[in-house]
């Protein structure tokens, strides 16, 4: 790894200032992916654009409240994992959304109270919340950087990541439900490599991505259907193409797995079949 996380070249500066210009302005008569999350979650940071979207994809997809709050768990077992039995004290929270009860650096300074967690969005509601609503322990630190996963580079080479994060020290990365705004022409293996080689030795990343795998075909279809419509623009990968855009990660067991199969004799435990979450996680840790 070079040191403090940069590297010479952004390449993907000129579309990510493109769509900062746009990003950066809230606009509530268009659905949200951050506040339509926050809509299923049960939170109340949203607009009638949300709620009319959440509502139109659970028409399709009717347990999708259920699989938002099964990948919550996800991530606060996640985290569980990471700052107790894997002892890391640095987290990057990309693609963080609209803060919930308990947030990511809660549950990491309950368990280490000299964690530090920098969150990542590239919402401007998710920033402005985010930096409203966070207070550190006095041991730890947090902080909140608006960039775009899409330009790896914009985070990586951000003079706020060293100044809370020691580049020398693992970082626990985690991608959760965000993988899957990415289509294919943004290169999201590219981007895993990125990240891959900006961190140090013992380092983890942890992810969960949507799928139709599980799903009954009519359901599957129903989906699919709304997909490129403005509700639930994603890009649901099958076991393969996870395991694929993954390919050189070692997993930490159980591997890639449903979200609700991951370590569920942690807290949160999950509630919910594989078919309700239609998500899969795994946990990789680097050598």
């Amino acid at each position: 790894m070079t040191s403090a996380f940069t590297t010479p070249t952004t390449r993907r500066r000129n579309d990510h200032q493109r769509r900062e210009s746009t990003s950066d302005r809230l606009d509530a008569s268009q659905p949200s992916s951050a506040r339509r999350y926050d809509y299923w979650l049960g939170g109340k940071d949203h607009f009638a654009a949300d709620r009319h979207s959440g509502d139109r994809i659970a028409t399709a997809f009717p347990t999708v409240h259920t699989a938002a709050k099964e990948n919550r768990r996800f991530v606060h077992r996640a985290v569980t994992y990471l700052t107790g039995e894997a002892g890391i004290r640095q987290l990057l929270d990309i693609g963080c959304g609209i803060p919930t009860t308990p947030t990511v650096h809660e549950t990491a300074q309950r368990i280490a109270p000299a964690a530090r967690v920098i969150y990542v969005d590239n919402d401007p509601m998710v920033i402005a919340h985010t930096r409203a609503r966070t207070s550190s322990s006095p041991q730890g630190a947090v902080a909140c950087l608006h960039a775009d996963l899409r330009d790896p580079d914009s985070i990586l080479n951000n003079p706020a990541l060293t100044s809370i994060l020691d580049p020398n020290r693992p970082v626990a990365v985690l991608l959760c439900a965000v993988l899957h705004y990415l289509h294919d022409q943004d290169q999201p293996a590219e981007i895993l490599k990125r990240l891959k080689e900006a961190l140090p030795p013992g380092s983890c990343l942890a992810l969960t991505h949507a799928t139709l795998d599980p799903l009954p075909s009519a359901t599957a279809l129903a989906v699919t259907e709304l997909l490129g419509t403005g509700h639930g623009a994603i890009r649901p990968r099958t076991r393969a193409e996870v395991t694929a855009l993954t390919a050189g990660l070692p997993l930490v067991q159980p591997g890639l797995v449903p979200v609700t199969r991951w370590r569920p004799h942690l807290p949160p435990q999950p509630h919910a079949t594989a078919q309700a979450t239609a998500t899969y996680g795994l946990m990789a840790q680097l050598p």
